[in-house]
């Protein structure tokens, strides 16, 4: 009894240590495309997501794929903008290997520390690939 007691409590400090690993890498991924989207580096913000990734703009325009994001990247008008997601949850499912994040968003004219814009957004990640890469994310303009 004590035994099965100890390999339980294992079990779950196990799976809490990898959840909390999980955790941290994906934290670690947003926080970087948030410096790549500040630095505008469109391609290494790329690389955070899957080939496939579902982007619903705060405006409700749906991208489907890098292609897709990149074009609309650099056919928007007007001054030149960047983003910065901040995270209130991150929530993980080890066995599907899909996790969904929440938060707030806000966007920046380029040189400029105030935003101009913002609102909420989701995230869903996938760990299919090895790595934690963002498949579809929605934003939703709430301020402006």
């Amino acid at each position: 009894m004590i035994k099965g007691l100890f390999l339980t409590l294992g079990f779950i400090l196990f799976w809490g240590t990898i959840l909390a690993q999980d955790k941290e890498l994906i934290l670690a991924q947003r926080e970087a495309s948030n410096q790549a989207l500040r630095v505008f580096d469109e391609e290494l913000n790329n690389t955070f997501m899957t080939d496939d990734v579902l982007i619903t703009t705060g405006g409700g325009t749906l991208l489907s794929g890098k292609a897709a994001l990149m074009e609309y990247i650099q056919n928007a008008k007007g001054p030149k903008m960047y983003w910065i997601r901040t995270p209130d949850e991150v929530l993980i499912n080890p066995k599907t290997k899909l996790a969904w994040e929440t938060g707030t968003w806000k966007g920046y004219y380029e040189n400029s520390e105030e935003p101009v814009v913002g609102g909420k957004y989701s995230a869903q990640w996938t760990k299919a690939s090895g790595t934690w890469l963002i498949h579809s994310q929605l934003f939703v303009t709430l301020e402006n």
